[in-house]
């Protein structure tokens, strides 16, 4: 369908409820009539200027208590199963960078789901390259060529920027949704009046 409207999903790859909407963003997306420009980036900096050193998942056990009984409940609704990882939050960097390296090849959003699985459905870490190789191979990708393109200074680069833009448009969390007007939704719960006002302003 020539001229939809966009949707913007900023995620990180360390987020759990990011992951749930990765995994149902593209059918809820065209059903909806709308584009996803699929967006990763870095929370750490975000949460940083803050003054959380962490996730505040770890930082207040309540919340974190309830966020991973609500994910095991939402990621049931739609067949999945969730593993919690030993580590949490992950180090994502390499993985964002990775992502952003497949952004004009196209393997960006089928990478980006490969992973979220691997960590948040089978417990993997996300940090270790041999699941970002299964993660790029699942996506199509080259692993050989991948990984040397994620260091190059350009991706760097690009990915500070992108988390630059995330805060100077107000992002404090994943996943963050903005349609083309500059409306934000934040949380996987938020997605379908994201794509409603994506396509209809309102």
């Amino acid at each position: 369908m020539p001229n939809r409207p966009v949707l913007d999903f900023w995620y990180e790859f360390a987020s759990t409820y990011s992951c749930l909407s990765a995994l149902r963003i593209e059918a809820a997306a065209e059903a909806a009539g709308v584009a996803v420009r699929w967006r990763p980036f870095l929370l750490g900096p975000i949460f940083a200027a803050q003054g959380w050193a962490s996730s505040p998942f770890n930082l207040f056990p309540n919340k974190g208590r309830y966020m991973w009984r609500d994910m095991a409940r939402r990621a049931a609704r739609n067949g999945l199963v969730i593993v919690r990882p030993e580590t949490f939050p992950q180090n994502s960097l390499v993985a964002a960078r990775l992502a952003l390296a497949g952004r004009e090849a196209g393997w960006l959003p089928a990478f980006s789901r490969a992973l979220f699985r691997a960590e948040f459905c089978e417990g993997r870490n996300i940090a270790e390259e041999a699941v970002l190789s299964a993660a790029l191979r699942e996506a199509g990708a080259d692993p050989g060529t991948a990984f040397p393109a994620s260091r190059s200074e350009e991706i760097k680069g690009r990915l500070k920027a992108e988390t630059e833009l995330a805060k100077s448009l107000g992002i404090f969390g994943a996943p963050t949704f903005v349609t083309e007007d500059g409306e934000l939704f934040w949380g996987d719960d938020r997605l379908e009046e994201a794509l409603a006002w994506a396509k209809d302003g309102r």
